[in-house]
């Protein structure tokens, strides 16, 4: 019933207000119709010749009221009075006004030269008015056209046009009574006759159960889709947002389970190596009317202490990293606080000058040379870690880059540039003089960055392994192998190339080319290989 309730009060409410507006919108289109409409007549009888020619007749009115009141009763207006300069009327819908001075008191715009709508009450009600100026010959003012409709005749046709849209309203309510019926009554039907606040008890307790377990539980039917995966087990397979109905292969080694929907024997404490982790399964088969329905899988992490030990070992050489350069800094401004004391200013200006001298050359580069601010963010972000970790990291200073196409996205140079560039890093690390160099230039058909390091460079076979998912020459057990992955396919995306030349013990220069011009996604399914270069200096 709440369902049902609920349904049809958010109906009427939708209805409601979709006719509220639809008929406000209505009202004011036809008033600004009539009003322009009263408007163009006015000026299309100010232009007539023959309503200028009678002007200079001693009774104007003989050829104006004949002629205004044929295209009066054409045109459903409901009165055009034609008046001289004095607001004396030449025509008038009663033959009886005709002569008489013209009521309102809204001509005065229209005999200074202006074309305008206005609002007034005259000798037959409050109306809606088109006024414009006729001109003699000569370009002078010889008297006014006010073509009108009674507000009366136009609220009417308000009316009759919001009777329409009641009515639609009303069979919109109907069918709207009727598909909420139909739609509760199906819900009914699929949770049982539960109530919502009764479901969301059973869901409550299911999840607090389920995330109360430290260990990863995954569920799947006997089709091999997902029909429940708990927060642990997210967190264990690096999974985001809902998998439900989802296909178990690829988010899980699921020959197990697959083995255990066949025979429907239970496993228990397999171990298996999946992406970066040692995983202790379990599976227990589920079933219904004597017949396996599904699998549940238990799971555990046995390189969570390993991950523990890595990550306080990076935040440790992180902090070291800083107290080093914390106490070199202070060092610095020991010596330049000595300088001053001893009144040594030139000497501290000096100094002062040789250690912001750099800075300064490479955040000209980037504010002078670099025009795109998305390149300008990435690069100065990658100025201060360099600086934190003690590499030399250099802009090329010829570098030069116009405002990047509207196809560059920020998300895309971040991966590109980003990983590109942190690879270079990574690769420096344990150099004698860590120097990373950048070069940009938006010269010819293409977006060119060079990226080169003087790390100790790659052999054949690691280059052609370079961009594998999971790949990675370097050491250690956490993670690796994934930027240059993400980064050349973003490049592909791009239809462009990412370049490598790489000579052992001398360093590695990776080189992207980026059309400035989007080609569209149908060189998209080029094999994985078309956007890659590799060379062997």
């Amino acid at each position: 019933m709440k369902i049902l309730g609920l349904v049809l009060l958010l109906g009427l409410l939708l209805i409601v207000l979709l006719t509220g507006y639809f008929s406000y919108k209505e009202s004011k289109q036809i008033e600004d119709n009539k009003g322009k409409m009263a408007l163009e007549l006015s000026k299309s009888i100010s232009f007539m010749p023959t309503v200028i020619h009678a002007f200079e007749t001693s009774d104007p009115s003989q050829t104006i009221q004949p002629l205004v009141e044929k295209i009066r009763k054409h045109t459903g207006a409901e009165f055009i009075v034609v008046g001289n300069t004095s607001g004396i009327r030449y025509s008038h819908p009663i033959s009886s006004e005709i002569g008489k001075k013209m009521t309102g008191g809204d001509n005065e715009r229209a005999l200074k030269g202006e074309y305008y709508v206005s609002k007034a009450k005259g000798s037959l009600g409050l109306s809606l008015r088109g006024k414009s100026p006729i001109y003699d010959k000569q370009g002078r003012i010889i008297g006014l056209v006010s073509v009108g409709f009674l507000f009366e005749d136009i609220n009417q046709q308000i009316m009759n046009n919001f009777l329409k849209v009641l009515f639609v309203s009303l069979f919109a309510l109907l069918v709207s009574v009727i598909g909420s019926f139909l739609l509760s009554r199906n819900i009914r039907r699929d949770t049982m006759g539960l109530e919502p606040f009764e479901i969301a008890a059973l869901y409550k307790e299911k999840n607090a159960v389920y995330h109360s377990v430290k260990e990863g539980i995954l569920a799947i039917d006997k089709e091999g889709r997902i029909t429940n995966m708990n927060q642990s087990a997210k967190k264990l397979l690096h999974i985001e947002g809902s998998v439900r109905h989802m296909k178990v292969d690829g988010l899980f080694p699921s020959d197990y389970l697959y083995e255990v929907l066949k025979h429907g024997n239970p496993l228990t404490d397999k171990e298996m190596f999946w992406k970066d982790k040692t995983v202790i399964v379990n599976c227990t088969p589920l079933f219904h009317q004597n017949k396996i329905s599904g699998v549940v899988a238990s799971f555990r992490d046995k390189t969570e202490v390993e991950q523990m030990i890595n990550t306080l070992s990076e935040v440790k050489r992180y902090s070291e990293d800083l107290r080093s350069q914390t106490h070199e800094f202070t060092n610095k401004l020991y010596v330049l606080y000595g300088l001053l004391q001893l009144g040594e200013y030139q000497q501290a200006i000096e100094m002062v000058k040789s250690e912001t001298q750099i800075l300064h050359v490479q955040n000209s580069v980037v504010f002078n040379q670099i025009k795109d601010t998305k390149v300008q963010a990435i690069l100065l972000g990658k100025l201060g870690k360099a600086s934190e970790k003690k590499i030399q990291f250099e802009i090329a200073s010829d570098s030069f880059l116009e405002e990047l196409p509207m196809h560059f996205q920020l998300s895309s140079l971040i991966v590109i540039l980003g990983n590109i560039i942190d690879n270079a890093f990574e690769a420096v690390y344990h150099v004698k003089d860590p120097k990373v160099t950048l070069f940009a230039t938006d010269i010819g058909s293409d977006i060119i960055f060079e990226v080169e390091d003087n790390g100790k460079g790659l052999n054949e076979h690691e280059i052609l392994l370079l961009f594998d998912r999971g790949y990675s020459s370097k050491q250690g057990d956490e993670p690796r192998g994934y930027g240059l992955s993400n980064a050349d396919e973003a490049v592909r995306d791009m239809n462009g190339i990412i370049e490598v030349q790489s000579n052992p013990g001398k360093g590695t220069v990776f080189t992207v080319y980026l059309p400035k011009k989007d080609k569209g996604a149908d060189l998209n399914d080029q094999s994985s290989d078309s956007g890659r270069r590799f060379q062997d200096r």
